[in-house]
């Protein structure tokens, strides 16, 4: 019996031990610990990577997102359309600055439904914030044409999604600005919390940089209230060095995908995530691998006993099912019918082809298909 964990987090330093103690030596033997030029590299290089004119390092990837609403002026008296197929971090940040998350619907490609959307506009609606969930970036051409049609904005939460593109644009540069998360389980982990909000916006860079920093504009002068929730310059550092090897990272991903879906495609019982090579549109770099199943529950049971971890994402509640917050009422029957199904298949790239295999062999088995 093999034992595959959902994410190794050893094996995130393991597998180059020797260089993330170089690169962590070097930031340490110069003192350079915030605000340094680790920093100022990494935002730039990440900037060119996903085409944009300005990345900003910030703590993690929730204040990313409240920041950027901060800095793109949305506040109390408004509301912001996201779906309830999401983190909570998303919703809280549209809280946090004031304003009223409204939850939308998914569709059948499991992201955020354009009709729901639309069907949630109100004369309070300032923004639409898609989330480009498990690697994948949602239609982007409805949504803005809605935005379009009604004279709203859009802001991305793309925590998920670095490396994603629709029609060629990469996740988190089709809105005022996006963010990126670097968690050490999403597709480029720092060792600890970071965040990046990406924006072409002139502007709106010089508030971010201002609110992530006290207040303080670039020359170090208070230009308005402002946070500490600066993007380190030792994990800056680390994500740089990464950054080097990161399509490398995402070819892997993608191999990982492909692989699953030539062993399971054929099972009845389980629905899929698209194939890389699906959607000509889509270019997915599969943080996650979610698949929808029958008895998922008994399932995961079976898969645990043979050594394989999986997980339901977000305890299996989307974001309208917490009581707590007071989404009471509100009824959303495709992201319910979802939530009932769906499971985390382990999608890594520290995975060998043997271990797909196995997962892959185990679920044929569960199910009574042959390998």
């Amino acid at each position: 019996m093999k034992r595959i964990p959902f994410f190794d987090y050893r094996a995130h330093f393991g597998r180059d031990e020797e260089g993330f103690l170089k690169v962590i030596r070097d930031v340490c033997a110069r003192g350079a610990f915030i605000l340094q030029r680790d920093l100022e590299e990494f935002e730039r290089r990440l900037a060119e990577f996903v085409g944009v004119r300005h990345a900003i390092g910030v703590g993690n990837g929730t204040d990313a997102i409240w920041i950027g609403l901060m800095a793109v002026g949305v506040g109390p008296g408004d509301e912001v359309i996201l779906p309830s197929h999401t983190f909570v971090a998303t919703a809280a940040a549209v809280k946090l600055v004031g304003a009223t998350p409204i939850l939308a619907d998914i569709g059948p490609d499991r992201m955020v439904d354009p009709a729901s959307v639309e069907a949630a506009i109100t004369p309070r609606t300032k923004a639409i914030l898609p989330v480009q969930l498990n690697g994948r970036t949602c239609d982007m051409d409805a949504l803005h044409e809605i935005a379009d049609r009604h004279g709203l904005m859009i802001v991305e939460d793309a925590a998920q999604a670095l490396g994603s593109r629709f029609r060629g644009r990469c996740a988190g540069t089709f809105g005022r600005f996006g963010t990126i998360s670097f968690y050490p389980a999403k597709l480029l982990g720092c060792f600890g919390d970071g965040g990046a909000v990406l924006t072409n916006d002139d502007e709106v860079a010089d508030r971010i940089h201002a609110l992530r920093d006290h207040g303080r504009s670039r020359n170090g002068e208070v230009v308005s209230w402002g946070f500490n929730s600066r993007l380190d310059n030792l994990q800056a550092a680390l994500l740089n060095y990464q950054l080097r090897r990161y399509p490398d990272v995402i070819e892997r991903r993608r191999a990982i995908a492909m692989r699953y879906h030539e062993r399971l495609a054929d099972v009845a019982e389980l629905g899929l995530p698209p194939a890389p090579d699906a959607d000509p549109r889509h270019f997915d770099v599969y943080q996650n691998y979610e698949i929808e199943a029958d008895r998922r529950d008994v399932l995961r049971d079976y898969l645990a006993e043979r050594g394989v971890q999986t997980h339901i994402q977000w305890g299996g509640r989307p974001v309208h099912g917490y009581r707590a917050l007071g989404f009471d009422g509100v009824r959303l029957p495709r992201t319910e019918a979802f939530f009932e199904r769906c499971l985390l298949l382990p999608m890594n790239p520290f995975l060998t082809d043997d271990d797909v295999d196995y997962v892959c062999d185990c679920i044929r088995a569960f199910y009574g298909y042959g390998s």
